[in-house]
This record gives structure tokens, sequence and C-alpha cells, in this order.
């Protein structure tokens, strides 16, 4: 059924909030698409024109879907040149107060035509299109990304010296910590916990579970809060895969879990670790597809110098409860804490990819997969590059060529992403492989560090 645009309502609507948003002393609104080389990208209205906006958009060109993350251009068989214009519609549920951008309000956008129909290469609308089909097989999906950054000066020093997981490295940014997460609470961010990663400046974000697109927004949100506070502090943000060549690098894990009525699929059956029939079978087609899958979740040349073993970066393809080596790891949860706490985090995934890709991927897989009766293979319950190579599970791609080939004969996702959004998104990464063809692991570093 095609959608179409109430300008009159959503004028109405924006109206009314523009009202309460120059009470709150803001003039300008930031709107935002995350492109299919994962960069944030933005145009920014005065308040005075959200009503405006909201119903007949803000114009945009189409080559904006073949960016490559150098800001280069390529393009596609459907999309690219300069021919073509497009409007932004912010989403108005979405709008908020931007507490660390005094003055500023942000909102997500959903990509239209001209003649007021959905852009059929649209991220955002295609996640909305994925939770729709999940929907359609009865199947309700919950998610949450877990966010790593590393923070840095403008040379690519880590900010922060202390231990890996310190107290220690806490206190030196103790300061800047309250202002990240006071800044995400007035924003209405869930923060689940915060705390110092594994690498040398890094840090995570843990944030609550809602619906797959407003996961996906909520990625850009925390994203561009941590940016604009840790630049207020002196500091810069990345999120890039590998921000410096040779360490462990960022990731963005996708925790999610997928219900049917008030029931969570992944507890109280007669599956593995309690999981039911249709939430094994959901797990078992995320694991068959994830070659397919890394060509959106971590689709990058940079994605190659992350997913290395032994640094918990879901390198192998392979499933495990609570192994964090393993690509996709089952969280049964703590005993007693109810059916709602069991989940399976998807761990080969990064800040390359498109969030909205991801979380569509995952629920266009789970509708697919939902009543096929898969079971999942043997669990692994240890470090899988220990094995021999007799046992030990097969390595997920790691260039983007293989990557972006298994995406492209999976007759589920290619349904799913339409061959609009799925061709750009491979000439893009297409083009990105052969830009870095030369370059060395340490340029490759340096070259998208402050780019996600």
């Amino acid at each position: 059924m095609a959608v179409t645009l109430d300008r009159e309502a959503l004028a109405g609507t924006a109206r009314a909030a523009a009202v309460g948003l120059a009470a709150l002393d803001v003039r300008v609104v930031a709107l935002t698409w995350v492109d299919n080389a994962g960069v944030t990208r933005a145009k920014a209205i005065p308040l005075d024109r959200l009503a405006g906006a909201a119903a007949w958009g803000v114009g945009m060109s189409t080559v904006h879907d073949v960016f490559l993350v150098d800001d280069s251009i390529t393009e596609s068989e459907h999309i690219g040149g300069p021919v073509g214009d497009l409007r932004l519609h912010p989403d108005l549920d979405a709008l908020t107060v931007l507490a660390a951008q005094p003055g500023w309000a942000w909102a997500p956008v959903d990509r239209w035509t001209q003649n007021g129909e959905a852009y059929v290469a649209d991220q955002r609308q295609f996640a909305k299109r994925a939770v729709e089909r999940a929907k359609d097989a009865g199947i309700t999906m919950r998610m949450a990304f877990e966010i790593e950054w590393y923070l840095g000066n403008e040379d690519g020093t880590p900010a922060a010296a202390g231990p890996a997981y310190g107290m220690t490295r806490l206190i030196e940014v103790s300061q800047y910590a309250q202002d990240v997460l006071t800044a995400l609470t007035a924003q209405g961010v869930p923060v689940e916990q915060f705390h110092p990663e594994y690498a040398g400046g890094q840090f995570e974000i843990s944030v609550s579970h809602t619906d797959p697109v407003g996961a996906a927004d909520m990625v850009v949100l925390v994203r561009e809060t941590i940016r604009a506070v840790s630049l207020a502090h002196g500091w810069r943000a990345s999120f890039a895969p590998v921000p410096v060549a040779g360490k462990v690098g960022n990731g963005l894990h996708l925790h999610f879990s997928a219900w049917s009525g008030d029931g969570n699929l992944f507890s109280g059956g007669l599956g593995p670790y309690g999981m039911t029939g249709r939430g094994e079978s959901i797990l078992a087609g995320i694991l068959e597809r994830m070659p397919a899958l890394i060509g959106l979740t971590a689709p990058s040349v940079s994605s190659r110098l992350r997913r290395v073993p032994q640094r918990w970066a879901g390198a192998y393809q392979c499933w495990g409860l609570e192994n964090r080596e393993a690509a996709l790891r089952f969280i049964a949860g703590v005993k007693g804490a109810g059916p709602g706490a069991a989940n399976a985090e998807l761990k080969c995934c990064d800040a390359s990819a498109n969030p909205y890709l991801v979380v569509g991927a995952v629920a266009a897989v789970a509708a697919a997969s939902a009543f096929a009766e898969l079971r999942l293979p043997a669990e692994y319950q240890l470090d899988p590059s220990t094995l021999d190579g007799f046992t030990r599970p097969p390595l997920l791609p790691t260039g983007v060529e293989e990557a972006l080939t298994a995406l492209a004969g999976d007759e589920v996702l290619c349904d799913a992403l339409g061959k609009e959004l799925l061709n750009a998104h491979i000439a893009v990464h297409r083009a990105e492989a052969e830009l870095f063809a030369t370059r060395t692991d340490d340029e490759i570093a340096e070259a998208v560090r402050w780019k996600y």
C-alpha cells in the first residue's frame, strides 16, 4: 500500500512543536540521515522553517547515496550524477532539544521524492519496511546498540592514559563523563551504563532497548552528542572501526530480541538455553546469513582492521552462550531476572555501517526465518582461534568484495533492500575498496579516524 503525506497535519504538528522549542530558546534544527558509507550527513533549518520542512520537505540531491567516506562520489546502476532531487521530511516524533548544543534541536529524516512518494533507496524507510515485514510474520523486534568510541587529541593520540577498564581512566575524564551523561539524560536517552573500554582512550555507552528504528535513531543522537561534548572539552571522538592501526577497534554491537505477543522467543522454550522453536530458528537464520550480513554490518575497508581473532570482534561464523569471540553471542540473562533479559548480540558490527541498514537487515532475516524451523549448529564455548583447522568454525569474510558478493547473492536481503538501495550500497563500498587498495593499515586508519 502506498504511503502518502498528510501535509496539513504535519505542518500543524510542526507549528505546535516550534512554539515549545522557541520557549526553550531553540533557534535551529539539524536534520540528519546516514549514507551508505556510514557517515551522518545533515542540513539545518531555522526554527521558523520547521512547519514548511515537515509538510514539504527540504531539498537534497540523490547523489548523496553514492558518497564515499572521503566525500568523493561514485555512481551505481540506478543512482548517481547531478540530476535528481529529493525531499527531507523530519520525523517530528523524534524531535529532540540538543543539550550539548545550546539553541539547537535535532530530528532524523525520511526521504521522499518530489512527487510525494517514499524514496526507494532511503535507509530509514527500508528499516521501517523490514520491521513491518517482521510484524506481518507475528514478530516484534526489540533492539539496542552498545556504542564504543576513541577519545583522542587532534594528532590521534589518546586523551586518557589510564588502564583498560580502569578507574584511573574515569578519573582522568570525570567532568567529561558527567557532561556526556548529563546531556544524554536531558535528551531522554536511557543510558544503562558507561565505562572505560579495553583500548587506550576508549569508552563505551550502553542504552536501553527500544523499537529497531528508534534504536538506530538513538545511535545517531548519542554519537553526535558525544562528538559535541568531546569538542567542547578540546578533544575529538572517533567511532571508526579502528582509530589507531594495530589496536583493538570500536564496535557498534547490536543486542536484539524477538517477541510474539508478550513472550520473548529467546526464553521459555525447550531449545538451547530456553529458546523457543521460533526463537532458535531466527538465530539460526541470522547465523546462516552472517557472511551476507557482514556486507551491511561491517562493510568498509577499515572494518577489516577491526575484525581480527582474539579481539572480541566477531571474526568467526559461530555462536555461543556468553562467548565474546563468537559473531553471535547469546545472553540468557541473570537467573531470576525474568524472560525479558534473554537476547542475542551481533558482535560483527561497527560504526562504518549505516545503523538503519543493520536493524532493517536483522528484522528482515528474522521475518524470513521465524517459521523456517531452522536449528542452530553446535555452539562454541571457547576461543575458536585455539582450535585446529578441522574443528575451527569458518572465518567470516575479511575482504570487502567477498562480503559484498555474499550480500548480492542473498535472496532475502536483496529482496528486502530493493535493487536501488542494494546497488548503491555495493557501489559505494567497492569504490572505497579501490580507493584504499594501495594504502597501508596506518594510512587507512588515519584517513577515516574522524569520519565516523
